[in-house]
């Protein structure tokens, strides 16, 4: 009886090593990876905390700098106008969102819940949209845009934007996912479509649609080419625009410490949305893909 008691210590032993060891591996991995990933986010930090005479002086780089400095902050907003940059970059933000939500939250609903000859076939057809190379769309837009005669506006940047069809997909799956029964009380009780969607649909799947919210919030920030091709008039640069600005100049090629300190300036607003909702983020984009 010792002996089997000693054979199942020994075993229990030996799976306990391979537990810990495993675990070990993969953490060490995990941090491998992290460490990888935010590499590059430190040394742009880095790099805009260094004088521009510290940084051209280091044949070799060095991780770490005795003699940080805030100046090329200042630098970076003087060389160009980087604050009407951020204020037409948040006014394009904020109207696109709110513009596509109303679009998509309306479409979603009636894929999800009105009955109307051809639904499947033209939401097949929305589907098969994402098929289509997004180079194709921009040149049609461009065209549309120029001949409309809207360059340099901000309805020109705006319009093309208002509406994803993936994110009518995603919304719709989580409006499908509410119970038929909620729709039909709500009909006896005698409210209409759009009561139900506000009162009902809306405060229920308001998770995804908070997803919705933050990644078009993220993508809007984060847009380059149709800004560029739209405009060239400085007045209406974006953020993405005028760190293209910096680049080409002199400015930027000379003093690449101010230039990285307009990064992270560009940067920071993403990051601190991200970390604050990013279980919110995990969480309504999981829900919109899960049934039941």
């Amino acid at each position: 009886m010792s002996e089997l008691s000693s054979s199942y210590a020994i075993i229990e032993k030996r799976a306990r090593r391979r537990k810990i060891a495993g675990r070990t591996f993969t953490y060490l991995f995990l941090a491998f990876w992290a460490i990888m990933v935010l590499f590059p986010f430190y040394w742009m930090i880095l790099t805009s905390l260094k004088s521009t005479s510290a940084y051209n002086s280091e044949f070799v780089p060095k991780f770490f700098t005795l003699a940080p400095t805030l100046e090329n902050y200042g630098e970076a907003f003087s060389a160009v106008p980087l604050a009407r940059y951020f204020l037409n970059t948040l006014i394009f933000t904020l109207a696109t969102t709110a513009l596509m939500l109303v679009v998509i939250v309306l479409a979603a609903y009636a894929f999800a819940r009105l009955d109307f000859k051809g639904k499947n076939l033209v939401f097949t057809l929305f589907l098969a949209l994402m098929m289509i190379p997004g180079e194709l769309v921009i040149i049609t837009n461009y065209v549309t845009i120029t001949n409309w005669g809207l360059r340099n506006t901000f309805t020109g940047l705006i319009l093309p934007s208002i509406t994803s069809v993936f994110y009518i997909y995603l919304l719709k799956e989580n409006f499908a996912q509410v119970p038929e029964d909620l729709y039909k009380a709500a009909r006896v009780d005698g409210c209409t479509d759009l009561g139900f969607l506000l009162k009902v649909m809306v405060p229920i799947c308001r998770p995804t649609i908070v997803t919705v919210i933050i990644l078009k919030v993220i993508e809007c920030w984060n847009s380059y080419v149709w800004p560029r091709l739209i405009t060239t008039d400085q007045n209406y640069f974006l953020v993405s625009g005028g760190i293209q600005q910096i680049r080409e100049s002199g400015f930027g090629r000379d003093n690449v410490p101010a230039m990285m300190a307009a990064v992270v300036v560009i940067s920071l607003p993403l990051i601190a949305l991200f970390l604050v909702f990013r279980k919110k983020i995990m969480a309504g984009v999981s829900r919109g893909g899960t049934k039941g």
